[in-house]
């Protein structure tokens, strides 16, 4: 079962929304970040990435990084940028994104469940990542970014939240780069009760986006639960913001990659290698892989169509048969020495939002050597890796659009 939580969100007001809110602190760098706030004292990125308002030589980890966000999230409280709703409510957001529309439900799971293994996860977190989302949300005392979260499809939720959307809307704008956001709020106790009693009856969620966020989330349980000797399990540090959309709605864009040399190798033997694994075929356009063990290579100024043989292929094993692992095995492993991809400083991953056209930046502009564009991993194949508890290789999935921070947060006291 599935537990779920209302809870009294932390937002901007109404006329304020649009200014607030913010891209997730990362899916840009320190210098994109403070383009993106210039001259707007009221983005969210004060809060999420406080190092945009230190000096450039200060470490993103260094703690006064984190004391600045928790004075930042002060001072928006104080200006009344920021304020708390008095009771507790779910909150209904959806985004527009082109002919794409999701809508999720805005409320708080369980860090039991996450312990559990009810909240299902397909990635490994890493260590730094961790600790770096573990102090910023200590410092903060709150949940101020949501997870990404996937629920099984249950027809009367989504009549129930369809319900709730007939009425006019808390939040509605469209942000700098097209997408429209909206947001109703849920204070019907009756809904309430109901949508908690239907997600007690789902198995299972899985973590689309923030994996990092979920496992900090575990670690900042426990370790107020050691400081706190009246501990009972329903305090707010037990819970942790999410924002749950069914299977049916979302849209995952692939994740591509680029590296920065090819090992030692010429051009043509590089080709050459390649073709001991794929059929490789010149294309006069750029390559966008609709099909499954597809790939598009962008080499030397030309775009290349690649197909994995069926030698390359392992259909029978889950992780195996994935593009990601294709690629990585029969290729960036043996041709380009990307033997670990999570930490080698060789390999950079492009988010398919970002399209073909930042492949090809990456590689004409001579830091890279050769870039790859993937067909999308599906929610399907997400889904079935999670159910049998295994791990995809890392960067295998890019959810767009993204959720913005600020809209909603969740305090812990």
């Amino acid at each position: 079962m599935a537990i779920i939580k209302p809870f009294c969100a932390l937002r901007p007001p109404k006329d304020l929304s649009d200014k607030v809110a913010a891209l997730p602190y990362d899916v840009m760098d320190v210098e994109e970040a403070r383009t993106m706030a210039s001259g707007n004292a009221n983005s969210f990125l004060h809060i999420s990435r406080p190092e945009i308002d230190l000096p450039t030589e200060i470490d993103p980890h260094d703690e006064s990084v984190y004391v600045l966000g928790n004075s930042n999230l002060g001072e928006f409280i104080r200006r009344g940028v920021l304020i708390q709703d008095s009771r507790d409510c779910f909150y209904v957001y959806r985004q527009r994104m082109g002919s794409i529309t999701q809508t999720g439900l805005v409320v708080c799971a369980s860090v039991d469940d996450y312990q559990s293994g009810v909240i299902k996860k397909h990635e490994h977190t890493r260590p730094d990542k961790e600790d770096d989302r573990v102090k910023h949300i200590d410092y903060l005392d709150a949940n101020d970014e949501p997870v990404f979260y996937i629920s099984r499809s249950c027809g009367e939720v989504e009549g129930i939240i369809e319900g709730v959307t007939n009425a006019p809307p808390e939040y509605d704008f469209i942000s700098d780069d097209g997408v429209g956001h909206t947001l109703w709020i849920i204070t019907d106790q009756t809904l309430i009760e109901r949508l908690t009693v239907l997600f007690a009856a789902i198995p299972n969620l899985y973590v689309a986006d923030g994996h990092h966020r979920s496992a900090a989330a575990g670690r900042i349980r426990e370790l107020r639960r050691i400081n706190n000797p009246n501990h009972t399990g329903l305090e707010e540090y037990n819970f942790f913001l999410t924002v749950i959309f069914p299977e049916n709605q979302l849209n995952i864009m692939p994740y591509n990659r680029a590296v920065k040399d090819l090992n030692g190798r010429s051009v043509a033997k590089f080709i050459d290698q390649v073709k001991e694994g794929f059929d490789i075929v010149p294309s006069p356009a750029p390559v966008s892989p609709s099909e499954r063990h597809q790939f598009g290579m962008y080499l030397d100024g030309r775009w290349y169509r690649l197909h994995a043989r069926k030698a390359v292929v392992n259909e029978k094993d889950i992780v195996d048969r994935l593009d990601v692992s294709i690629l990585q095995n029969s290729l960036l492993n043996p041709l380009l020495g990307i033997h670990n991809p999570r930490t080698d400083k060789r390999i950079h991953f492009v988010g398919g939002i970002r399209g073909n056209d930042e492949l090809v930046r990456l590689v004409d502009s001579g830091d890279y050597a050769v870039a790859f564009a993937l067909c999308p991993t599906s929610i399907a194949e997400l889904i079935e890796l999670a159910d049998q508890d295994q791990i995809m290789p890392p960067k295998s999935t890019w959810f767009e659009p993204k959720l913005r921070s600020g809209l909603f947060l969740h305090m812990l006291s």
